[in-house]
């Protein structure tokens, strides 16, 4: 007779609930009600069903929530330690919970997702319950309970929203009906909102407190006074010139494999503590690394080392040019000023490899970045910056020794039509092979198709040796498109030096523009005016 029951706790459509609107503070605001539907109001739960079960007389029994010490006691499978439920993991997205039995599960389920309707409409909740008794394989028992899971996600019946009537007024947002107006809640525009909407933005100050109290202080002294942006408008702009910002997705390369290696062979209670300390290990990994970033880039504002660009980099007020949105774990969505989203990703990735988990093994991570203008659709270019960061894992699983992180971008100067492999194939591809030498390592010193390499060709171009060139440089961009013959009679008519030089690729690169078929210069010339160093770069560096 099974003992015990494991309860899975996850959110369906996260994408399309966070990113749906194309309004900063929304975005924010959906990320916060995720966050904390699967962490906070989980361990809020547990605990009323812990007031309950006094109420009904069985104050014997606890609840255990915290899981920061992962070996601490009470246990569950222990009879003397009375625990009716306690928290096996919750952040991400999701959560696991063991119960002493059915009832108590069904009983958290039902009040879980009650808050859920209540408090953030729109998100939805899965949950899916599997008995056990201890003497099972938890490890196998939530590996059967993940695969119900999808099943129960692929069988999902799509909810269809009641509308308004015809005398109603529409979200701007949603399009359903409008409870009430933006300017309620800290917006400086007024505009109809939905109740999915308004809990979104009442979420907001909550999200910004959460963000200073874990990230504020990665701030130096000296960039105390600098804020996070809650509106797209406070990213920066450069004057006379469009405005265009990052959307930028970095995700942990194998992580389901690595929890999967480190909870076999264990028993259950070893696999839970095995759990919990690498499930925070990661989250800390993502937090300490997007500090870093943090740190850097405030540093950089603060000394007016943000480097590179022809124009002149300005802030509106004392906003940051960058804004996390989804942070904590492996799995991080933030967005910036669009000069700086390749600068970033590859210095959140660097940071992120410098972490360590307690199973020993190296980390590193793939990261999308797509720089879109300022207020284009969000949706599309979130699931474009997610598209390339498949697309750089796929790089990564395609190489011999797949053990590195990589990064692919994108931009789009006017819009996104297909997918990426359409639009590579219909703007990227010539006779002479790839124009894109996308995606590329982090680094690698046997490989000339590094971002180390990319980053200085890019800045050798913004140099004020090919500074002076621009329109040759520009027509040169033309030129790569024909092949490397068309690219030697280029330079040689216009008496141009050699291209600025890939460490570790053949001399004909330089002198031909093209390598087994791949163009190494058509991406750093696009890439001219759309990317921001943050150190001054020495002519040894370059």
């Amino acid at each position: 007779m099974s003992n015990f029951v494991a309860t899975i706790i996850d959110t369906s459509g996260i994408q399309s609930y966070i990113f749906a609107s194309n309004r900063l503070r929304e975005n924010i605001g959906a990320s916060q009600l995720v966050s904390e539907a699967t962490n906070v109001w989980v361990k809020e739960t547990l605990d009323k069903l812990s007031q309950n079960l006094e109420k009904a007389g069985k104050s014997s029994y606890l609840v255990r929530t915290s899981i920061n010490n992962p070996s601490a006691k009470p246990c569950i499978e222990n009879p003397n330690d009375n625990l009716a439920a306690e928290l096996l993991y919750a952040g991400g997205g999701n959560a696991i919970v063991l119960f002493q039995c059915l009832d108590y599960a069904i009983q958290f389920t039902q009040a879980l997702t009650l808050r859920a309707l209540k408090e953030a409409p729109g998100l939805t909740l899965l949950v899916t319950h599997q008995e056990f008794s201890w003497q099972d394989s938890l490890f196998e028992v939530l590996k059967q309970l993940r695969l119900k899971l999808e099943q129960q996600k692929h069988q999902q019946i799509s909810s269809a929203p009641l509308l308004g009537l015809g005398v109603s007024a529409d979200c701007i947002s949603t399009r359903l009906a409008a409870v009430d107006t933006s300017d309620h809640y800290g917006v400086p525009e007024s505009y109809t909102i939905s109740r999915e909407v308004r809990e979104k933005l009442r979420a907001v100050e909550r999200a910004n407190k959460q963000l200073n109290t874990q990230l504020k202080l990665a701030f130096s002294e000296s960039a105390k006074h600098y804020e996070f942006p809650k509106d797209v408008d406070d990213m920066g702009r450069t004057s006379t010139e469009s405005s265009y910002i990052a959307v930028v997705h970095a995700d942990g390369n194998g992580m389901g494999n690595r929890f999967r290696n480190y909870g076999k062979d264990k028993t259950n209670r070893e696999y839970i503590i095995a759990m919990r300390e690498l499930s925070q290990a990661i989250n800390d990994a993502g937090l300490n690394a997007l500090k870093l970033v943090i740190r850097k880039l405030t540093n950089a504002l603060h000394n007016n080392e943000v480097v590179g660009h022809l124009g002149q980099f300005s802030l509106k007020g004392n906003y940051l040019p960058f804004r996390p949105l989804v942070y904590g774990g492996d799995d991080v969505t933030f967005i910036c000023d669009g000069r700086l989203g390749l600068e970033l990703a590859a210095e959140f990735l660097h940071q992120f490899e410098q972490q360590k988990l307690p199973d020993g093994k190296p980390l590193t991570a793939a990261a999308g970045v797509c720089i879109v203008k300022t207020h284009y659709p969000f949706a599309r270019a979130y699931a474009m910056s997610e598209a390339l960061c498949r697309q750089a894992k796929r790089f990564v699983r395609e190489k011999e020794k797949g053990d590195f992180s990589a990064i692919d971008w994108h931009l789009a100067s006017s819009g996104l039509i297909g997918s990426i492999t359409e639009i590579r194939k219909r703007e990227y591809q010539v006779n002479a092979g790839s124009l894109t030498l996308r995606p590329v390592t982090l680094s690698d010193a046997k490989e000339w198709r590094t971002w180390n390499n990319f980053s200085r060709v890019v800045r050798k171009f913004q140099a004020e040796e090919w500074r002076d060139r621009k329109n040759k440089v520009m027509a040169l961009r033309e030129v790569l498109r024909q092949g490397s013959d068309a690219v030697r009679q280029f330079l040689s008519a216009y008496e141009l030096p050699e291209l600025p030089e890939f460490p570790n690729a053949q001399k004909k690169l330089s002198e031909q523009g093209w390598l087994d078929e791949v163009c190494g210069y058509f991406d750093a010339i696009e890439m001219m005016e759309f990317y921001l160093g943050l150190q001054e770069q020495t002519d040894e560096h370059l």
